[in-house]
């Protein structure tokens, strides 16, 4: 371990962002009473020109008025290249009250877009003696934004969570492909006349991961397009899941319990993390730094990921 330890994340479920453009006011209570571990109320990609006053106001209605319960609560406000994005984080954050949790940030290519995003946030934080901080998510959707993802991930004191948006981010790469997540028909490898299917997203996923646990956010998937596909869902949050991401965005109703499914750790998984824990345990008590488990060694790095295991299923049963 480095002599500079490795920041804990924020402690809090995260499995599944679900989203709602803030034009749709019917959907709120709805978004509400789900299952979703954070609500995206969306002032940007969802929500045409014509309706970005209405749908602020909106939002802003809802922050004040809608129960929330204990869900992480964020507004996505325009991206920083329009002229709607001031607006979104001036009338919201003086307009709405201390419900709000989060604001997400999208398109961020430097961290000189969240410390734009910052400043003006913790000058509406002082001038209206807001107590609560708010928190930040950042988008990864351009080339930019993985090519300075560290830079993104050590921007911010308020940097909590980081996504990959995986449309946007295909355009800014040039890739040749109009699916939202998951394969992509032409991504393959020939062995034979056998076709074996490769993951393009992988490499930028494990770029926001590693990123993301070197500086204490919590890393999360995005999108899947295709929201009839529930195993192409559940099989592009099993490889974030293995991957160290902690949750993924819901675009449709359907997908929320897909990603609680995926993202809350198996009882079975569960126990054999303390049984690896109790063996342990009981290794140290003889003096010993390593066991034998089912058949396979396990040391202290199992230890860790034993508690990864254990605290995200303590977490989630407290929420």
């Amino acid at each position: 371990m480095s002599f500079r330890l490795q920041p804990t994340p924020p402690a809090r479920p995260n499995r599944c962002q679900l989203f709602g453009p803030g034009s749709n006011t019917k959907l709120f209570a709805k978004m509400a009473a789900s299952a979703a571990d954070v609500i995206n109320l969306d002032l940007e990609d969802s929500v045409a020109p014509s309706d970005k006053d209405s749908a602020r106001a909106n939002v802003i209605e809802a922050i004040n008025t809608v129960d929330w319960g204990t869900k992480t609560l964020s507004v996505r406000i325009n991206g920083l290249d329009t002229p709607y994005w001031y607006r979104d984080v001036v009338e919201v954050m003086e307009q709405a009250g201390d419900r709000l949790d989060q604001i997400m940030i999208p398109k961020v290519g430097c961290a000189a877009d969240v410390y734009a995003v910052d400043a003006l946030v913790t000058a509406i934080e002082r001038a209206k003696g807001r107590t609560k901080p708010i928190t930040f998510e950042v988008i990864i959707e351009s080339a930019a934004g993985i090519a300075h993802v560290e830079e993104i991930a050590a921007s911010s004191p308020r940097m909590a969570a980081m996504s990959l948006g995986a449309a946007d981010f295909a355009a800014s790469m040039g890739m040749q492909t109009t699916g939202i997540g998951g394969t992509q028909e032409n991504y393959y490898m020939l062995h034979g006349d056998t076709r074996h299917y490769s993951d393009p997203w992988h490499w930028a996923q494990t770029a926001i991961v590693a990123a993301c646990r070197t500086h204490g956010v919590l890393p999360v998937d995005g999108p899947f397009g295709d929201f009839s596909d529930d195993e192409g869902y559940r099989a592009q949050a099993r490889r974030s899941a293995t991957l160290g991401m902690v949750g993924k965005w819901a675009i449709h109703p359907k997908q929320i319990a897909l990603a609680n499914e995926v993202f809350t750790p198996s009882e079975e998984a569960v126990a054999e993390a303390r049984e690896i824990l109790a063996a342990m345990e009981d290794a140290k008590a003889r003096g010993e730094g390593a066991t034998v488990y089912k058949g396979r060694l396990v040391d202290i790095a199992s230890i860790k990921q034993a508690e990864v295991i254990v605290r995200q299923s303590e977490m989630i049963g407290a929420a």
